[in-house]
């Protein structure tokens, strides 16, 4: 038995302006989240891409193909219930950041991390204001608490639609840190993305590729990349190309 599938019932996708939000209308009719809320988002931009993804439905509509309107919705229908867990989920990372986590050995390996992780958070000293000491290990050592709080504040004014997208540049990263600094555009997002696997890196020009890990490493890195281009969506003075 074959899976159904929703069709394309609509002709054209439009941008309309809702107040201060925008939203997208196919033929006329409000785009509506899965719990059924208006689809409405914080940038004409942002509700660009979203029309766009609409638009370049062709017979059967495939979610897998819009990135944008996927994150809008969970935006909409999970972060904003829940804004201040995701946030402090988010935070907690501030205390186990994976930059600050190194080897004793081998020697390459610790220059390595030294040469890539130190910048990063030298950057969050200066920038964020946090100072996160490093350990060497993977045994959890609690992080000074100003510092932790200093980059909790900062997790939680993130508004939900800047939330949903820091929750995957984070998550993906291990790392709060470089989680801000793809946000605030330190680095290239790509840049930022080796980083964050760096170890892994290292662990391929030792033994060789494994073409699932590899593959799995690619999808998450086209999500990091997705949740840059979503965060900055997000800013109302941003017009990103597409």
């Amino acid at each position: 038995m074959s899976e159904w599938k929703a069709k394309r019932f609509w002709k054209e996708a439009a941008v309309v302006e809702v107040g201060d939000r925008f939203t997208v209308e196919l033929d006329g009719r409000p785009v509506k989240t899965p719990a059924k809320q208006a689809m409405l988002v914080p940038t004409q931009a942002m509700a660009d891409a979203i029309a766009l993804e609409w638009d370049a439905q062709v017979d059967a509509i495939n979610p897998n193909t819009m990135p944008v309107t996927k994150t809008a919705n969970a935006a909409i229908d999970k972060v904003t219930v829940q804004h201040a867990e995701v946030a402090e989920m988010l935070a907690a990372y501030g205390d186990s950041d994976l930059l600050c986590y190194r080897a004793d050995a081998p020697e390459e390996l610790v220059e390595r991390q030294a040469a890539q992780w130190n910048p990063m958070l030298e950057w969050a000293a200066e920038t964020l204001g946090a100072q996160l000491e490093t350990r060497t290990g993977v045994i959890h050592a609690p992080q000074n608490p100003k510092s932790v709080e200093l980059l909790r504040k900062r997790t939680h004014e993130l508004d939900f639609f800047e939330l949903a997208a820091f929750h995957d540049l984070v998550s993906l990263s291990g790392s709060l840190v470089l989680g801000f600094a793809a946000s605030l555009g330190e680095r290239p997002a790509e840049e930022l993305w080796i980083i964050s696997r760096l170890d892994e890196i290292w662990q391929e020009e030792l033994w060789g590729e494994d073409d699932d890990a590899t593959s799995l490493a690619n999808v998450k890195r086209e999500a990091f990349i997705h949740a840059k281009r979503m965060f900055d969506l997000a800013q109302p003075i941003l017009s990103p190309d597409f």
